[in-house]
Formats: structure tokens, sequence, C-alpha cells
């Protein structure tokens, strides 16, 4: 078990910076996520964890001992790559075995390893089987065995799903999962996807164009987004975005949009005549005949288990759940309210919470 820690961590590549001052820890056991768009610098930020790629400043250290400059394999480190990495012309066995034979492990300490892995993963029938006999997921597990047979101390995953079709993408999430709660390795996995972090990590670490916009629980992320683009990128459905100006109503802070007229929490930041732009997510939103906002439907999205309304309203397409039993004719006029608390108030020049 280690901990993992990123001192100031940065990487440039000639002139040419992606990557400068970040700080964060991974605590001994944690499954914790790097989210972010391609060419934020999270597959990079794993590349250096894992040796093979040169960190330009800061400090990276493993259970305390800096390792900037020490060797991959002597790192104490295993890795899951996107692509499986696997070797077409060895069976499923050898695969998983094979870095532990060029340690040089003994013969009967490999046999244990490799089938205790294997009845982890489920694996125990398809031994004698190469690669190309086995469907993606059942490769993803040949790729997870061989990580679990070196018994590191962190486990780093790059991407592993982004190859596989939803469904089975959806029964890996939970395999990753639940393989993490038994053998409790400090981890830190990849993604673009915030479905697989919020369904995952017990932290998220989510970052954009090589810098961290957030760190915290995949509760908190989506609770609380520290700015705008936190709040855009975390949720299953588009979150909402109004523009507006701060007043005060009634005695209480709110936001006159071209929408409608939102009521914020008594203890908000935001102050009278500030510019801002608020965040509405589609699951917090209520149909509401005496509601402040205002638009026009356009579309019912039934999605089985709930519904999509789109609507068209003065600050543009607004999206709300409702209940796959509702029925709203095109061009109607609809009305909408949401708690106060449910509103997410970011500055609109900086995005940043307020």
């Amino acid at each position: 078990m280690a901990t993992v820690e990123y001192q100031r961590i940065g990487k440039s590549f000639g002139a040419f910076t992606i990557m400068r001052d970040i700080s964060f820890e991974i605590a001994d056991q944690d499954f914790v996520v790097l989210l972010g768009p391609s060419g934020c610098g999270k597959t990079t930020l794993l590349r250096m964890t894992a040796g093979l790629e040169s960190v330009s400043e800061g400090d990276l250290l493993i259970d305390g001992n800096r390792v900037n400059n020490l060797h991959p394999r002597d790192r104490n480190i295993a890795m899951v790559f996107q692509n499986y990495a696997l070797y077409p012309t060895m069976k499923v066995y050898e695969n998983i075995s094979f870095s532990l034979e060029v340690a040089k492990v003994a013969p009967a300490e490999i046999k244990r390893r490799v089938e205790w892995a294997a009845e982890t993963l489920n694996l125990t029938p398809y031994l004698d089987r190469y690669p190309k006999e086995l469907s993606g997921g059942q490769r993803q597990r040949v790729a997870m065995g061989r990580a679990m047979v070196r018994e590191a101390a962190v486990f780093l995953f790059d991407e592993p799903l982004s190859n596989l079709d939803a469904k089975l993408r959806a029964h890996m999430r939970t395999e990753i999962r639940q393989l993490h709660n038994r053998l409790k390795t400090t981890t830190v996995y990849v993604t673009h996807d915030q479905i697989e972090a919020m369904t995952m990590a017990d932290k998220i670490v989510v970052m954009r164009a090589g810098k961290i916009e957030q760190i915290g629980s995949p509760d908190a992320v989506y609770d609380r987004p520290a700015s705008k683009y936190v709040a855009d990128f975390i949720g299953a459905s588009a979150i909402n975005f109004l523009p507006g100006t701060v007043v005060v109503a009634d005695g209480r802070p709110a936001v006159d949009t071209a929408t409608g007229r939102v009521a914020l929490e008594a203890t908000t930041t935001a102050r009278p005549g500030e510019k801002v732009v608020i965040g509405l997510r589609p699951t917090d939103v209520v149909v509401d005949d005496a509601g402040p906002l205002a638009a026009k439907s356009v579309l019912v999205e039934r999605l089985g288990h709930d519904a999509q309304l789109f609507c068209d309203g003065a600050d543009g397409r607004f999206t709300v759940s409702v209940d796959k039993t509702a029925r709203f004719a095109e061009g109607s006029d609809v009305r909408f309210s949401i708690p106060p608390s449910k509103v997410h108030v970011f500055n609109a020049e900086t995005e940043a919470r307020l």
C-alpha cells in the first residue's frame, strides 16, 4: 500500500508548457480519478507517475520517497493500458505470468499468484486461451490480472474502458471497483467519462488545460462545483446556464435573467449588481404553473425510466427532467421553478463559484 503526492508538478515539451503547479495527495488505499477532456493533461500526469514521462518541475513522491528519476520498474507500480497491451502469441496464463518470469520469481510463487488473480477475476476457465479468443471484457480482465500478480503498491489505469461498448463498460466499472474494495490498493484512474468518475472514485480531480479545476468527492463536485466548467462537465444531463444580474427582491437576493427571476439562498456571496451566470440542473428544475421561469416546449425525449423536456426560452435552449408520462404540446407555454438551494451561481467573468 502507498500514498502518492504531487508537489508543484510541471511538464514541458521544449518551449511548450502543458502543465504547471499540479499539487495534491492521494491517501493510502484511495481510488482517485483524474477527469477531463482530451488534451487536459490527465494521461501525461499518469505517465509521469509511472515513469514513462519525465517530470519537468516539482517533486513526485510515492510512499514519501521522491521518484522523479527512478526507473519505472523500481517504482512498485502496475499500469493497465487503454489497448490492453496483451501479447497475441501468448496464452492468458503466460500473459499474466510474463512479468514475474522476467523478474525470476520462483515457479511455485508464479503459479500461486496467477491462479489467485485468475480466480479473483473469473479467468480460470480461460487460462489456456489466446487473447484473440476472448471478449473485450475478458481481455481487460487479463490486463488487470497482469497488474495484480505484481503485487504493486499503486495501480494506474489509463482509460481502460474506452474501447468497450456501453453495456460492457457499466459491467467493468463494477468489476474494477469491486476489485479495489477487495485489494485496497491505492489506485489512480484516468478517464474523460464523468459517469465512470462519479460511480468509481473516492476522490475526483477535475482537470482543464493542464490545471486542476477542483478536487473533491463525487458528491462535492456535483453538489458544489467550483467553477462553471466543472458544473458543465459533471452531470448525466447538460446543466442549464442563464446569464443575469444579482438583485434584491422583497429583501432577498435573486438573479434577474431574460428567462425570469431566480431566488438565491440568503447566504449567497453574490453582490447586488454583480453580473453572474446561474446553473440549473435539469433534475432540480420543477414544472410549476406559478413558477418564475418561462419557456416554450419543443420536444419530449423519452428515456424509458424518465424523460427530458426541451424548451426554448429567452436565454436559449432549456432542459428539464420530467415524468415519463408527461405530455407537452409543441410550442405550448411552460413555467418552472427551482429551490434556491439548488441554484449554482458563478461570476460571469471569472466563472468561479460564488
